[in-house]
């Protein structure tokens, strides 16, 4: 079981069932069927937001601990002088928002704490993405708060908030959950520790930790593949031209955003893919998009590296550099993907 009583695991825990929260409610104010389809002021106003929320936490919590998150508040700062006059801005609404669980925001501290996510990395440091699955959000689908601790380049503490995944107990298992898709149920909160496995909690009800573990799934034809609904920074050709050369029948996983990882844990697929887009050849992966999820996916029996087979390395800043795509599965596929990778890339 998962040191509940360690300090920085319930920071990590309370901190983003609070952020995760607090997005839902953004999505449910702001996210309509009106929406036009380029209007991406909710998700803009729930990032701004459930960053500074974070970022507040840490600073109580943890004030010497750096923070690299996804989000500035550049475009933010120039508003100051409305938000102050009590004009209707983005920035207006960010704080509206964070004063919610905050009473004491307001617009120059909102600001302030958002650029806290602009540190460097450290030794010890966290990493956050207040979003990931920004289109899943905009569609009322599936997306997902994302913290991590990162200790010396090694991810330490994981942790997920999923408010459109649904945790439910497995048949017939002790103490073992498993996760399916949900709009609008109570969402869940996954968390993994370094030794201490994956773990999953529902985020509003507060209920019991059930543990999360992949599948023993070694056959390819029986084998599911995660895949996105976004297809900005992959290659959708060559995933296809993968799922053919491996030999999976089965029918694909569609889900946005690091919720993927927490599905693969309790075992709702086995292999999931990030390959380089034609249009990006030289991209690398953000470190708040990988750090938790990866923690997620190992400590339930998962492996994940990048497409050549090396570890992911958190030590290079605020990305991946020294990795070239993600691979990670269920463990008993990794060797033959890998495979499969090298024979179509040669």
């Amino acid at each position: 079981m998962i040191d509940l009583d360690s300090p920085e695991i319930r920071f990590a825990l309370d901190t983003v069932r609070q952020a995760s929260l607090l997005v839902r409610q953004v999505q449910a104010e702001m996210v309509s069927p009106a929406l036009t389809k380029d209007d991406r002021s909710p998700v803009t106003v729930a990032d701004f937001a459930a960053q500074a929320l974070v970022a507040y936490r840490l600073v109580q919590a943890f004030p010497g601990d750096p923070l690299v998150a996804e989000e500035d508040a550049a475009e933010l700062r120039p508003l100051l002088e409305e938000a102050q006059a009590g004009r209707s801005t983005l920035l207006a609404q960010v704080t509206r928002f964070v004063s919610l669980p905050v009473p004491a925001a307001e617009a120059r501290l909102v600001c302030d704490w958002i650029d806290r996510g602009s540190a460097s990395s450290a030794p010890r440091f966290w990493t956050l993405d207040p979003i990931d699955g920004t289109k899943g959000f905009l569609r009322g689908d599936q997306y997902a708060v994302a913290l991590a601790l990162l200790v010396d380049g090694q991810v330490q503490i994981g942790v997920l908030g999923c408010p459109n995944l649904e945790l439910k107990p497995q048949t017939g298992l002790t103490n073992r959950g498993s996760l399916i898709p949900q709009i609008g149920g109570s969402g869940a909160l996954v968390v993994a520790v370094r030794s201490q496995g994956t773990w999953a909690a529902p985020l509003v009800d507060r209920g019991e930790f059930l543990r999360l573990r992949v599948t023993a799934t070694s056959m390819p034809a029986q084998a599911r593949l995660m895949r996105s609904f976004e297809a900005g920074h992959t290659n959708v050709d060559q995933i296809d031209v993968f799922a053919r050369a491996l030999g999976l029948q089965a029918a694909p996983v569609r889900m946005d955003s690091q919720a993927k990882y927490a599905v693969l844990a309790c075992g709702g697929g086995e292999l999931l893919l990030r390959l380089l887009s034609p249009s990006k050849p030289d991209y690398r992966e953000k470190i708040w998009d990988q750090a938790a999820g990866s923690l997620v996916v190992q400590e339930a029996g998962g492996e994940i590296t990048d497409l050549a087979g090396r570890p992911l390395d958190f030590s290079t800043g605020r990305t991946l550099a020294n990795n070239r795509g993600v691979l990670a599965s269920n463990s008993c596929l990794h060797a033959a993907a890998l495979r499969v990778l090298q024979e179509i890339a040669a």
